[in-house]
């Protein structure tokens, strides 16, 4: 074999060799990846999954407002991604505890019997306004002592929730997507796509609650959120009582 065959042969190999380690590689990162989202998620493979969707409470019949059913699209995209099931259920049909299976609430109480529930049961530092009447305080959010007033499509605010039941390591986590307009339920969860990995870096298997701050909806839809702050503290201390007032506020 002459010198310049010998040459090419190495040079074939030492190609194979590197093209076989760099898939190798990135396979590896790409199933870390992964496990990871699992991890955050809840979801291992082939786990099942609610999504609990609300009404809207426009409509004069059962109806999902179309923000809302944008939101559950984002959701089902995440829970495929994990390789795991979505069921998808109405919040007036779901008559079963949290944390045997992962579970995605979308809509605020008023229009999500389910969210009213877990809003009681564990964000008990959370009031939200919801008299439909018109009004500054319509669907405004109380956490601790801060008020927040919306101002339609100009101003909205939503809150973005992992949390877990009790100290069990294998409870699997509720995502809540509580939102003062269907279109600001939609903002958290694409805020919730966007920053999956951010998250589950900064706060792991534990859990949170975020106020997000949803700009100019009549013009930018769903996609321009600020992050107003980190209220976990805030939203899972009970509030103190409230003085006796008229019914235009529910306390979550």
């Amino acid at each position: 074999m002459s010198d310049d065959v010998r040459n090419i042969v190495l040079g074939v190999i030492a190609a194979g060799i590197s093209a076989a380690l760099g898939w190798f590689a990135r396979t590896y990162l790409w199933k870390r990846k992964l496990r990871r989202k699992q991890a955050f998620f809840g979801l291992p493979d082939g786990a099942e999954s609610l999504l609990v969707v609300n009404g809207d409470p426009a409509a004069g019949e059962p109806a999902v407002h179309r923000f809302d059913v944008f939101a559950l699209l984002e959701l089902a995209a995440l829970v495929k991604d994990c390789g795991a099931h979505v069921r998808v259920v109405t919040q007036d049909t779901v008559h079963q505890g949290f944390g045997e299976r992962t579970e995605f609430c979308v809509g605020g109480p008023g229009s999500n019997r389910r969210m009213l529930a877990h809003m009681a049961a564990m964000l008990p530092g959370v009031r939200i306004t919801t008299d439909p009447e018109p009004g500054p305080d319509r669907a405004a959010f109380q956490i601790g002592g801060e008020r927040h007033r919306m101002d339609p499509g100009v101003t909205e605010y939503v809150l973005l929730a992992r949390l877990t039941a009790g100290d069990r390591r294998d409870a699997r986590p509720v995502f809540l997507f509580c939102g003062q307009r269907a279109i600001t339920n939609q903002a958290a969860t694409r805020y919730l796509a966007r920053h999956h990995e951010k998250l589950a870096r900064k706060h792991g298997k534990n859990s949170f609650v975020l106020l997000l701050k949803v700009v100019n909806s009549q013009a930018y839809g769903p996609d321009v959120v600020e992050l107003v702050g980190d209220v976990t503290r805030a939203a899972t201390s009970p509030l103190p009582a409230p003085a006796p007032a008229g019914r235009t506020s529910h306390r979550a």
